[in-house]
């Protein structure tokens, strides 16, 4: 089994120098986010014939800084915002490319907590968790509800460490979030607690190892973003890959014989189709599932993509005249929780050298997100708006733009992330891997890393392994 320092090895050796050669192929590749740029780059570096097709008309997939309609020296991120430093394959790109990084701060105790009307430091809450009012019981009174999960959670990376995943998804695969906490005795309030301080609420009924594989492998906690915008990491593929990348270019069916791939895909101009030996399919599922098979995949393979479950999400941003967290309140950094629509609020150091300042002002998962996708762009900013208010009534005189983005109704990726519903890890994942024919499949769904740039990576990688070492 190939492991994530194998892959490390790989960036900074190349596949031809990790893995025995095979003889050079034709390869084509769908999607020009981070999985088929990677896979794309280290294939050509070992003297594959590449060629990547990407219905946008920009690289990056998820990763997207939009600097429109934001003013000169202001961005903000509407896909991946941050990276854990224990992705170490994500860091090894990020340092190949020479790319410079910076903190970022996740939880900050000057933030501010807001729940049922009452509204108070973070660092006052960590203090006293009753004053937010939270119907705990007697067992659980004074208690931070982070607290208590990293004590229910501790045995099991434990376990982990010392004998591996086997026991621990076979024995817990079956439990949503909520499941495992009712097992474990919480009360209603500290799960409330939990939900809303600890930005779970929205997906209580995904997978518990979902969450158990991210705090377990201390994902959020000591994270880092990219000096001057997130793109800079798709970006420090093109020079490699440029030449090799049609824009515009939307598969619409797909087909294989013994022999070759062919991807038939329209552009403004008309119907097309290119062939290959191989082909590396990176787009999500749910795009996936409206793309014409010629050659059907098996039962397994179209189940899986049937039934993967992606999540919803949304952010919200603000273009701000001052930055008033700043100066006003003395919030670097962090953010603050909610139990209104916008739900969570992050205080960026986006643009700081101009003097303004870019606010996420909400940042939604789940049935929150598609609630905020059924309105009107407009219609967003101004109800966000007043619910930032409440927080921070300087915004009624600081606001100056904002954007939004659904990625739940994003054409090009049918949702943000793939999350596991209770049980999916084991009845699909392999079946959502396994190549067909081929035909390789790739993303951060064909992954364990949902939602994460490592998992984009982990799998591009993969599938790029299996085409060099194919005979």
């Amino acid at each position: 089994m190939t492991s994530i320092q194998d892959y490390v090895d790989i960036v900074k050796q190349g596949i031809s120098k990790k893995a025995k050669d095979g003889r050079p192929k034709k390869v084509v590749i769908v999607g020009a986010g981070l999985t088929g740029l990677a896979a794309g780059y280290e294939l050509l570096q070992a003297g594959h014939d590449v060629q990547i097709l990407e219905a946008q008309h920009r690289i990056g997939g998820r990763i997207y800084t939009l600097r429109e309609p934001f003013a000169p020296g202001l961005y903000a991120e509407a896909g991946a915002m941050r990276i854990p430093r224990a992705h170490t394959l994500t860091m090894a790109y990020l340092e190949k490319f020479g790319l410079k990084t910076i903190d970022f701060m996740m939880g900050n105790p000057q933030a501010y907590v807001h729940v049922g009307g009452i509204k108070r430091r973070m660092a006052e809450v960590q203090v006293n968790p009753d004053l937010m009012g939270f119907e705990t019981s007697a067992k659980e009174k004074g208690r931070l509800a982070g607290d208590i999960w990293d004590e229910a959670i501790r045995p099991l990376v434990q376990k982990v460490e010392k004998d591996g995943w086997d026991e621990v998804i076979a024995e817990y695969d079956q439990y949503s979030v909520r499941e495992f906490l009712e097992l474990k005795g919480w009360s209603e309030g500290m799960i409330e607690m939990f939900g809303l301080l600890n930005n779970q609420e929205s997906v209580m009924n995904s997978s518990f190892l979902e969450l158990f594989r991210e705090d377990g492998g201390s994902y959020y906690t000591n994270m880092c973003q990219i000096v001057g915008g997130m793109d800079h990491l798709s970006h420090a593929f093109l020079p490699a890959l440029a030449p090799r990348i049609r824009y515009g270019a939307k598969m619409v069916a797909i087909d294989q014989t013994p022999d070759e791939v062919v991807v038939h895909y329209h552009t403004p101009a008309g119907g097309f189709d290119i062939r290959a030996e191989y082909a590396i399919i990176t787009v999500p599922f749910p795009v996936l599932r409206h793309v014409e098979v010629l050659q059907p995949f098996s039962r397994a393979k179209q189940r899986a993509i049937r039934q993967l479950h992606y999540d919803a999400s949304a952010k919200i941003f603000f273009q701000t005249r001052r930055r008033f967290w700043e100066t006003d309140e003395g919030i670097y950094g962090g953010g603050t929780v909610t139990d209104l629509a916008i739900r969570n609020l992050y205080y960026t150091n986006y643009g700081q050298d101009t003097g303004r300042g870019i606010l996420l002002a909400s940042y939604t998962w789940s049935e929150d997100a598609q609630r905020w996708g059924s309105l009107l762009p407009h219609e967003r900013i101004e109800q966000a708006i007043e619910n930032v208010a409440v927080i921070h009534p300087q915004i009624m005189d600081e606001f100056e733009a904002g954007a939004s983005h659904m990625w739940h109704d994003d054409p090009y990726a049918g949702g943000a992330f793939a999350l596991f519903d209770p049980g999916q890890q084991s009845l699909l994942y392999d079946d959502i891997v396994k190549p067909e024919g081929r035909i390789h499949f790739a993303g951060e769904h064909a992954s364990l890393y949902h939602a994460w740039i490592q998992g984009a990576f982990e799998s591009g990688l993969r599938a790029a392994l299996a085409v060099h070492q194919e005979k």
